[in-house]
């Protein structure tokens, strides 16, 4: 139980983050060199509140389906698309609430504790990666082809890491590695997920009548 709440009070600590570096892990600097492309590409999933808490929860999911590397790569693979959707000068409507709505449903998901089928959780890494993957690029967009590259490569590569990361302590390690719903520590991650994505939800909802 000790292993249980120090997990999730890490995890409830990050629902207090920052979210306004959530795009601009440079401060709004477009990133002009390889090394700069890199360090935006690894900071961008991991400081924007919504895309970690996502990635993570996704992590936790695919350990729960049994597809532990299959899905975070659709998933990554998903960002790339969205990303390159978005240097294309091709608008994603709403992607900010699609994104928050994506922590939500993936949250509940996770929080059922029923085992869902893995073609919806892959419909599901597959929608959520292009919005994600859109907004990453707002990080990037304009410029050169160096620290493009390496933004690109970076923000997949941590992703993959994160998620993988995820899975394995919340799941295997502090879940002892049982089925879907008797992995309490699972569920209550779904939970304040759930609980997140709600929350920025509402958070869009104000800024949108009061902005």
């Amino acid at each position: 139980m000790k292993k249980i709440s120090l997990s999730l009070g890490a995890l409830g600590l990050s629902l207090f983050a920052n979210p306004a570096f959530a795009h601009h892990p440079l401060g709004g600097k477009t990133p002009s060199t390889f090394f700069e492309g890199l360090i935006s590409g690894f900071a961008h999933p991991v400081i924007g509140l919504d895309h970690f808490i996502f990635v993570a929860a996704m992590g936790i999911a695919a350990v729960l389906i049994g597809k532990r590397v299959a899905m975070p790569i659709l998933f990554v693979l998903a960002t790339l698309v969205g990303a390159g959707i978005h240097l294309s000068s091709i608008n994603l409507p709403m992607a900010e609430t699609m994104i928050a709505l994506s922590v939500a449903t993936i949250g509940w998901m996770i929080l059922s504790g029923r085992q869902i089928s893995v073609k919806i959780y892959a419909g599901l890494f597959a929608a959520a990666g292009l919005f994600h993957g859109f907004a990453y690029a707002d990080a990037i967009f304009g410029a050169e082809t160096t620290p493009l590259v390496a933004y690109l490569f970076g923000f997949g590569l941590i992703q993959a890491c994160v998620a993988m990361a995820a899975g394995y302590i919340v799941v295997d390690l502090i879940g002892k590695g049982v089925k879907a719903m008797d992995n309490m520590p699972a569920r209550l991650s779904g939970g304040m997920v759930a609980g997140a994505g709600m929350l920025i939800l509402g958070e869009q909802a104000i800024a949108g009548i009061f902005g």
